[in-house]
Order: structure tokens, then C-alpha cells, then sequence
């Protein structure tokens, strides 16, 4: 079957998403994302009301997917450990496997996507109003989730945890090669099956380390 025409929306998502990513929000003209979409300049206020909109849109679009793809596995695994609480494993896993699964199978537009996520969460000017905009319903669930497989853990614990393990997978998610020359090659910061057998097992021991730590603190002052 052929693929249907993209519309001219579409259009202007991907080829801003595309140069967003590789050149950076303010490097990128208006006339170039409208030159690489082959469309008219005036056509990005009349869908988006200008830049900023735009950039939002590119978020948001493949948010959504992302957001309900993590729910959906989230669910999957409460289910499975039922009537047990999940495991800190699982609820990872939940949250970190569809980001690996679209780098590895959904094509370029998700690697740009991933490129643009990273930037915009260590961004003052942008990380906290597009992040908790696009995000934040999905990730409370999640906290709440890793509160119940850790209940001996003290909240800001797994608050600063979560901090912790979404900056370790943007950092990841950047590519921005530094691993490759810190390991002289040994590693590679675009290899997602290494990325894949390494971060969900570092975050949980992490979490938990955090939560034996808060356990034994508070044993002491008892």
C-alpha cells in the first residue's frame, strides 16, 4: 500500500524537528525550515503561530505517542506483579524500553526527536515549561509507582532519583560522542544495545541504595 501524503503540517514538524536538532532552536531560520519542507514561509504562523509554537508542536507530537506507550507498559507490569507492588526493575524498565525500542526501530525522526528532548531538558529558557507541559502527568505516575516498589524509601529520596536517572538518559540520549574518547573507542555513545543492558540496572541499584540508606537513617534516630 502507498503511504499517504504527508500534509503540510506534517511537513513543517519534521523538517523543523530535523533542523532543531542539528543546528539548534535559535541557529535555525524560519525561511530554512520552510525551504527544507518545500512549502510556503507564511504557512508556519498560519499553522503554528511562529517559531516558539513550533518548536512546542515538535515536542509535544511525539510526547504524546511516548507518553501513552509508557503508561500502556506501565500498566502491563503492575498487572504482572499483582497483588504484589512491581519491582523498581519493571517500573524502569516501563519508563526507559520505548525510548530504546523507537531508537532502535522508528527511524530517524525519533533520533531527532531524542536529540531536541535532551537539549530542551537541560534548557533554563525551555526544561521547565515544555518538559512539565509535555511530561509531568506521565512522570508523577511513574514517581508514584517507584514510591510503591520502594516503600521503605523516603519521598525526596525518590524524587532526587528521578532527577538523577532522567539526567543520566538525556545525557545518553544526546550522542554527543564524549564517551567514545573518554574510552578511546571501546564505547560508543550511539550504541543502544549497550545502553539498553546498562542504564536500567545502574538507576535500580541506585534507587534502592538510596532507599537502604534512608532506611538505616531512619533506624538510627529510633
Amino acid at each position: 500500500m502507498a503511504r499517504p501524503k504527508r500534509t503540510t503540517k506534517e511537513k513543517l514538524l519534521d523538517a523543523a524537528e530535523k533542523l532543531f536538532a542539528r543546528k539548534g532552536f535559535h541557529a535555525t531560520s524560519l525561511r530554512e525550515i520552510t525551504g527544507e519542507a518545500g512549502v510556503d514561509l507564511a504557512l508556519v504562523n498560519y499553522h503554528f503561530g511562529g517559531k516558539k509554537p513550533l518548536f512546542a508542536a515538535i515536542l509535544e507530537r511525539r510526547g504524546a505517542v511516548l507518553n501513552e506507550e509508557r503508561l500502556r507498559r506501565l500498566t502491563a507490569v503492575r498487572r504482572a506483579a499483582a497483588p504484589q507492588a512491581v519491582s523498581p526493575e519493571a517500573v524502569i524498565g516501563a519508563f526507559f524500553d520505548p525510548i530504546l525500542d523507537f531508537l532502535d526501530h522508528a527511524g530517524p525522526g525519533w533520533h531527532s526527536y531524542f536529540s531536541l528532548l535532551a537539549w530542551v531538558n537541560n534548557s533554563p529558557e525551555w526544561g521547565r515549561r515544555l518538559m512539565s507541559k509535555t511530561f509531568d502527568a506521565t512522570v508523577r505516575e511513574f514517581i508514584r509507582a517507584l514510591m510503591e516498589s520502594l516503600p521503605g524509601a523516603a519521598p525526596e529520596d525518590i524524587f532526587w532519583g528521578y532527577n538523577f536517572l532522567t539526567g543520566a538518559l538525556t545525557l545518553s540520549l544526546a550522542e554527543t560522542g564524549r564517551l567514545d574518547v573518554l574510552s578511546d573507542g571501546l564505547c560508543r555513545s550511539n550504541d543502544v544495545a549497550a545502553l539498553r543492558a546498562r542504564l536500567g540496572p545502574f538507576v535500580a541499584a541506585g534507587l534502592r541504595g538510596l532507599a537502604q540508606r534512608g532506611a538505616r537513617s531512619g533506624q538510627a534516630q529510633s
